[in-house]
């Protein structure tokens, strides 16, 4: 029941109206919780008791985070120092279940990849390959543990625990939000749930997100992903050319798939009274890769920022320790997304990026012409430059998570003829297009982004909302009409 599709139109509407019909808060959130389940068990009905478990495993460590110390002990010093103890035992505890739970997995054949690599133990390697042919992961289960790592951790923090059990589950396992983001905080999301009947406006806004959505994935994400997967599938075959145009091509597929998904959930969120947070704020339009992660992903983002960098001293303490966390931040980062080394080598190139222009911002502070090029037209633009063209051979390795074949791309980006053959049966059978009108058409979104972001931020100019519900039903029909046959599966499903 992906969201672009018939059943889950029904699904979402049959919900609404239910949702509203019921005036008493506990009923909605059964509601809510049931549709949920019904939901995820339309993709991995066999995970749901494992959900549930985790669910009200977490429920009950946060209510025990926030049981207060008995204060009957005359000495009260001791009894504070006791309780902080103890809960922050109970915290790690806490976290290392859901990590537990994410390496189970996730990174068991990896790590026994890994171990058999070293040591050369060969029974590893056969029960790696057993479990990644026996064991398949929940979909989702990396953004599951990281929200249910941040809700402990506020808790710890002084934010009040879930006195609710049934409130805390409809939260936790909210379907839209529950197969890939946004990465969303209890308190956040529990603070709407008494909210009324969205006004026509904010309807009319969820509905336009939907069909934005759907437009980014159906229309654009989908018919990118065939020149995708046909340029990274015949990789012996593409030249250097082609293989640019690929790169560049997957880096707009992910964003359009992956903020497609988000809008999709966002609008349906809205629909039933609830306002997720925003996930992206125009990345390919930065000027540096720190300004790149503040708007790509930005619930990751903000979860490693607080739950990560934070906690292992931020900036506070040197330019040499800033630097090494911002390599572990963004190697856990890697690792979070899948258990493969190229996605560790991704992770750490962001992180190598963020160490260079945090000197890069250090010298420019002392020399005071350096500041200025950076300021300049001139400055922005090579700033922009050199920012993309990081990300996209970054988002090769992302790709390619097999060290062997992103390998192949990086030697081939430059210098290497493409096969004659990979002309005809990509651009001219499969496709056709030539790569000159691909490139145009790309260079086309891209400069759409940049009208809207102009027009967003400069013009302060916003359609209206009737404008809005009347594209609605235009943009549904183009994806109908023009996505590709067989729609390509959310790319942040695999994560």
């Amino acid at each position: 029941m992906t969201f672009i599709s018939f059943p889950y139109a029904l699904f979402l509407l049959s919900l609404v109206v239910i949702y509203w019909l019921l005036d008493q808060p506990r009923l909605r959130l059964w509601v809510l919780l049931i549709a949920s389940l019904i939901f995820y068990a339309s993709f991995q009905v066999y995970y749901i008791p494992l959900l549930l478990a985790a669910t009200w495993v977490n429920f009950y460590l946060g209510r025990s985070l926030s049981t207060p110390p008995d204060w009957r002990n005359d000495d009260w010093q001791f009894t504070q120092q006791d309780w902080n103890r103890k809960r922050l035992k109970l915290l790690w505890f806490g976290i290392g279940v859901n990590v537990l739970l994410l390496f189970s997995f996730k990174y068991i054949p990896f790590t026994l990849n890994a171990i058999a690599a070293i040591f050369g133990w060969t029974t590893a390697t056969e029960v790696a390959q057993w479990t990644s042919s026996n064991l398949t992961a929940p979909i989702g289960i990396s953004f599951f543990c990281f929200e249910c790592i941040a809700y402990l951790v506020d808790v710890y923090r002084g934010a009040p625990a879930s006195q609710q059990w049934l409130k805390f589950s409809a939260y936790k396992l909210f379907f839209a939000k529950l197969l890939s983001g946004p990465i969303t905080r209890y308190h956040i999301v529990t603070g709407q749930m008494q909210q009324t009947r969205p006004t026509l406006d904010r309807s009319a806004e969820g509905l336009w997100l939907i069909a934005c959505g759907a437009v980014k994935k159906g229309l654009l994400a989908d018919n990118i992903g065939v020149l995708v997967d046909l340029s990274f599938q015949n990789l012996q075959r593409a030249g250097s050319g082609d293989l640019w145009l690929a790169t560049i091509a997957y880096g707009l597929q992910l964003y359009l798939d992956f903020s497609g998904y988000v809008d999709m959930a966002r609008g349906s969120a809205i629909l039933l009274g609830f306002n997720l947070p925003q996930n992206f704020d125009f990345p390919y339009l930065t000027t540096s890769i720190a300004d790149f992660w503040r708007r790509w992903h930005m619930t990751l983002g903000d979860w490693l920022r607080n739950y990560l960098y934070f906690p292992l001293g931020g900036s506070r303490q040197g330019l040499f320790r800033t630097c090494l966390n911002l390599m572990i931040v963004m190697a856990i980062a890697g690792i979070w997304h899948g258990a493969a080394w190229g996605f560790v080598v991704w992770g750490l190139l962001h992180g190598l990026g963020l160490v260079v222009h945090r000197l890069m911002d250090a010298l420019s502070n002392r020399l005071t012409w350096l500041k200025y090029f950076w300021q300049q037209p001139y400055g922005i633009v090579f700033a922009w430059l050199l920012t993309q063209a990081m990300v996209a051979v970054c988002w090769i390795f992302f790709r390619l998570p097999n060290l062997k074949d992103s390998w192949v791309v990086i030697q081939r980006l430059w210098g290497h003829a493409a096969d004659a053959q990979f002309t005809q049966k990509v651009y001219v059978e499969a496709i056709g297009l030539q790569p000159l009108q691909i490139s145009l058409l790309l260079a086309t979104i891209m400069a759409l982004m940049a009208i809207a972001y102009f027009c967003d931020r400069f013009l302060k100019l916003q359609l209206n909302w009737n404008v809005k519900l009347m594209l609605v039903p235009a943009c549904l029909f183009a994806v109908w009409l023009l996505a590709p046959q067989g729609a390509l599966p959310y790319i942040y499903f695999d994560f």
